[in-house]
């Protein structure tokens, strides 16, 4: 009698809030994803850095396209590692960038550092450097040395499918900013839905901090027609203008970048959020991720 076949289980660690994390095979691309609790937290192709899968991933890669000169190592801080997607782009990209990761769970570190490995560029010259511990307490500590040294960093935190109230405030955002360069960028994901009330005080307050703010997300998602990722991009120094067109051309598509009076119109009247009365984004629909 032949044997049945039983499926081996996909790779998987169990987080310290019990959370499980795991990498399964991308149901829509070619790749792999990882897991925490039920929600898609990256998607990476081990075979081709440069495939950005998820929207608003492809839309942080198209500003960080812009950034200086074609292939022109960088100063990046990462803080979520997820399964490092943007650290591989980077490398892959802007060969001998610097870069800075920083993650709440060792677990979910090692999970994906054992089944979804660095490129050998980044292990041999340790380009890619991790510090484990929560994102705002990292900051507090990093060397000084850094500080305004940053030519981009990405704030992609969240806690299953929401973002922690903690680094969502202007103490935060202070506190990041010190790293950023005269000309560096702060590239921000924010998950919202109807109304937008989280993201549109989350764009205040970045812009209360650093003065030039664009706005990148799919139409329907930037009108607050449906839920989905809005990734805010600032600087202290305006933002090429240069900038516009690629990106729309950039997709994906249809692709919305807001800037100047559109950004005014989107904050009016949204109060700046501070640690007193800081929340968490937004819980998606329990049915937005369903395979």
């Amino acid at each position: 009698m032949a044997r049945a076949h039983v499926e081996a289980p996909p790779p998987q660690v169990r987080l310290s809030d019990g959370s499980l994390a795991r990498i399964v095979p991308s149901a829509f691309a070619s790749g792999w994803e990882l897991e925490v609790g039920g929600t898609p937290q990256s998607h990476v192709d081990l075979a081709d850095p440069t495939h950005l899968h998820f929207e608003y991933v492809a839309r942080m890669g198209a500003v960080i396209d812009q950034l200086g000169e074609p292939r022109e190592p960088v100063t990046a801080i990462h803080l979520g590692a997820g399964a490092y997607t943007l650290p591989r782009y980077v490398e892959a990209t802007r060969p001998g960038s610097r870069q800075q990761v920083i993650e709440l769970e060792p677990a979910l570190v090692t999970l994906v550092r054992e089944h979804l490995p660095l490129p050998s560029s980044a292990r041999a010259g340790g380009s890619i450097r991790t510090r484990t511990g929560d994102a705002r307490a990292v900051l507090e500590r990093l060397p000084a040395g850094l500080r305004g040294q940053a030519d981009l960093m990405v704030s992609d935190i969240f806690h299953g499918a929401r973002t922690p109230a903690h680094v969502t405030s202007i103490e935060f955002y202070s506190l990041a900013a010190r790293y950023l360069s005269d000309t560096g960028v702060l590239l921000v994901n924010v998950a919202d839905g109807a109304g937008l009330a989280f993201a549109r005080r989350q764009a205040a307050t970045v812009r209360s901090e650093l003065p030039h703010v664009a706005l990148l997300a799919e139409v329907q998602v930037l009108k607050g027609r449906r839920f989905g990722n809005i990734v805010i991009a600032a600087s202290r120094n305006p933002l090429p203008t240069a900038w516009l067109p690629r990106l729309m051309a950039a997709g994906p598509h249809p692709a919305k970048v807001a800037q100047g009076a559109e950004i005014d119109a989107f904050i009016a009247g949204s109060r700046i959020v501070t640690d007193a009365d800081a929340a968490p984004s937004p819980a998606p629909s329990a049915t937005l991720f369903e395979r």
